[in-house]
């Protein structure tokens, strides 16, 4: 798992209309950038966007080891294939994935998914009440998919709830997209949170979906990336706690003991695989900030 696991505890959207934007990128702390060509991009804009992100990314100075992503818009629409086409243009190793939006079938993915070369992963959005009845169906659809983005904004809309702090009326859908992800080797991360100035609104989100269990949080502005980097990280008492169980676990098996019991709770194999993922995580997140794991 170290070896290939990377973090996505934070990936921002970055508008495919906005050159600046797109400029400004490079060398923020983001996990994950999305170069944004649907929603984000006004009709008018869609051609000039594409180029730009195809200008942008196979740029020489790169981005810093962000993950890089591709938002393409629908293939059934007039932009999609040209979108598509596009990103297969740019220079091997330049995006990472493609993003697809409006997700309801596993058709869709399979579409897309058996044009890309080796290497080059799809992600999902699922955004409205189809993709979550379905989303099984699509986890499984084909082996390049890599991750699911919850699209919380739409799926508010089509649900007809409100955005609460507790977000009580998404909690099924987002739990229902934890479960079929896990099931399925997935990674998945939550919605954005749309009110900018709500510093303690957005920390509660992302402890929350922390707690449902996701990867980590898409955001509309570098200013969420710090929050969100912190809290889908493992946090220094769980990195201990790792270590301490690895180390009871191999030392009871040295001794030859079949029962392992560390500050009087049970250790079980479950226990050490938890533990030996959470440092794996944390060695992933240090090699990105070019420092080293506790």
């Amino acid at each position: 798992m170290t070896a290939n696991f990377r973090p996505r505890r934070s990936v921002l959207y970055m508008p495919g209309s906005n050159a600046r934007a797109l400029e400004k990128a490079r060398g923020l702390p983001a996990d994950g950038l999305i170069m944004d060509l649907e929603d984000a991009v006004a009709p008018s804009e869609k051609a000039q966007a594409r180029q730009q992100v195809l200008d942008a990314v196979n740029a020489e100075s790169g981005y810093d080891g962000s993950e890089v992503v591709v938002r393409i818009n629908a293939l059934d629409s007039e932009w999609g294939n040209d979108d598509l086409q596009s990103v297969l243009s740019a220079n091997a190793g330049a995006i990472d994935a493609v993003l697809l939006p409006k997700v309801e079938r596993a058709e869709q993915i399979i579409e897309v998914a058996e044009q890309l070369p080796d290497g080059l992963k799809v992600w999902a959005m699922i955004e409205t009440p189809l993709a979550v009845i379905q989303v099984e169906q699509i986890c499984r659809s084909h082996p390049k998919l890599a991750v699911l983005v919850m699209g919380t904004s739409d799926l508010a809309k089509d649900l007809r709830i409100p955005h609460t702090p507790k977000r009580e009326g998404f909690l099924y859908s987002l739990s229902k997209c934890v479960l079929a992800a896990r099931a399925y080797g997935l990674d998945i991360i939550d919605g954005v949170h749309l009110q900018l100035e709500d510093d303690r609104g957005f920390v509660g989100v992302c402890e929350q979906g922390r707690e449902l269990g996701f990867d980590g949080k898409s955001l509309i502005h570098p200013k969420q990336i710090t929050a969100a980097n912190r809290f889908f990280a493992p946090n220094k008492g769980m990195i201990i706690d790792a270590h301490e169980v690895i180390d009871a676990w191999e030392n009871a098996e040295k001794a030859g003991r079949g029962v392992v019991v560390l500050n009087g709770k049970l250790v079980e194999n479950l226990h050490v695989e938890e533990a030996k993922r959470i440092l794996a995580v944390e060695q992933a997140i240090a090699k990105r900030e070019n420092r080293e794991a506790l």
